[in-house]
């Protein structure tokens, strides 16, 4: 076990937040507002992470941004004239919930003059760290609050020393679009393992693993040093993943790296899709919104997969007017075994509310739909089945009158 350096037993009080990003995903949405603005459910992802920041441990937040990025201090600082209104009005629930912003942690800010990268982004930080270790979380990544990632490396750190990063198993054919990491099997610890080098966004042929970094990070101080002298590399900037690796072989005090292998719940918000899948995962474990959206969203889903097997009823142009039907058919149509003789109401099974009215009359017996169907399938008033005399009536099967 590599010793620990006088730093490790220091507590850390401090969080660094990059969030200079332009957001160009996103755009337009974030063409006036910061893409950590954006909204999950009902919050901006950057409060999703000062709220884990100090679910950890750490009040101390440095937030790193850059020019038209007024909108985060604005919403963790006092908004009076709001509160004035809520107040007045008697609305003590969203008056807590405005007034949480500003009280979960002491926030400062700084900014990135040039956007040269997430190791110039975390070298901006180094006045207001000095010689403290520190935690560094990205916005990109949302993690539940039921998994503590950032409280169990903090514990690794305390008990290693050196710098820990977050590591994710993920599809060889995805490591390139991560940092990834090098680990010795023979030096691990459960889900904690040491790393042994990085690289960032290597060819799928040339990863050393499938353990990417993703974005957490609890940093000795002696980064900064690593980070001055390291050059500029992929993309042209200087990146965090190179001091990472300089530091993973280095053996002086503050070196050495360890990776927490994460297996919890992740939410990535770092492009449109998967923005919208945090969303849907977020919102359907939301305490208020979560059953009524859950509800919404199985009803939904079902009327899609309905729609995407509808039946197809037409008629011949030409020749015997016979009616024709796809291989998948409305389960409301092969529910009958016989055509209905009197007057009947039924439900369809993919909604309970749409309905049939089966009228009788002398020779065959009309369907006529009351609403729109929800499940997708469309009987029009003139499609009849057959009547029971007819020979070759069958359920499912239907002819034109």
């Amino acid at each position: 076990m590599t010793p620990e350096p006088p730093s490790a037993s220091r507590p850390i009080t401090k969080a660094v937040i990059p969030a200079a990003g332009m957001g160009t995903r996103f755009l337009p949405a974030t063409k006036a507002i910061p893409k950590e603005m954006l909204p999950v459910v009902d919050r901006p992802a950057i409060q999703y992470v000062v709220e884990e920041a100090v679910a950890a441990g750490l009040e101390d937040v440095l937030m790193v941004t850059g020019r038209n990025k007024g909108a985060l201090e604005d919403h963790f600082d006092r908004h009076w004239e709001l509160e004035q209104v809520l107040e007045a009005k008697g609305d003590e629930h969203r008056l807590a919930r405005v007034r949480r912003s500003t009280v979960l942690a002491d926030v400062h800010y700084v900014r990135q003059g040039d956007p040269r990268g997430l190791g110039h982004a975390v070298l901006c930080a180094e006045k207001h760290v000095g010689d403290e270790p520190f935690a560094v979380l990205l916005g990109d990544d949302l993690i539940d609050a039921r998994d503590p990632l950032l409280s169990t490396m903090l514990a690794v750190r305390q008990q290693y020393g050196g710098s820990v990063v977050a590591l994710l198993e993920v599809p060889p054919e995805q490591v390139h679009l991560y940092g990834c990491a090098a680990v010795d099997p023979a030096d691990s610890d459960g889900d904690v393992v040491r790393v042994t080098g990085l690289v960032e966004k290597p060819d799928p042929d040339q990863a050393p693993s499938n353990l990417a970094v993703i974005g957490r990070y609890v940093l000795d101080p002696s980064v900064f040093a690593v980070l001055h002298q390291t050059p500029p590399g992929r993309g042209g900037e200087i990146q965090l993943t190179d001091a990472l690796q300089t530091l993973a072989v280095c053996d002086q005090p503050g070196g050495g790296v360890r990776g927490v292998v994460f297996r919890g719940r992740r939410y990535d918000t770092g492009d449109r899709l998967d923005y919208l899948k945090a969303v849907v995962q977020l919102g359907a474990e939301h305490d208020e919104l979560g059953a009524d959206f859950s509800a919404w969203l199985q009803s939904w889903t079902a009327q899609r997969r309905w729609s995407a097997s509808r039946t197809t009823c037409s008629a011949a142009s030409t020749g015997s007017p016979r009616w024709r039907r796809s291989s998948s058919t409305c389960s409301t149509r092969r529910a009958a075994s016989s055509p209905p003789t009197s007057s009947a109401r039924w439900t369809c099974p993919a909604s309970t509310t749409r309905r049939w009215t089966a009228m009788p009359s002398s020779r065959t017996t009309s369907h006529r739909p009351v609403r729109t169907p929800r499940c997708g399938c469309r009987w029009p008033a003139t499609c009849r089945p057959a009547s029971p005399a007819r020979p070759g009536w069958s359920p499912g099967r239907r002819s034109a009158s």
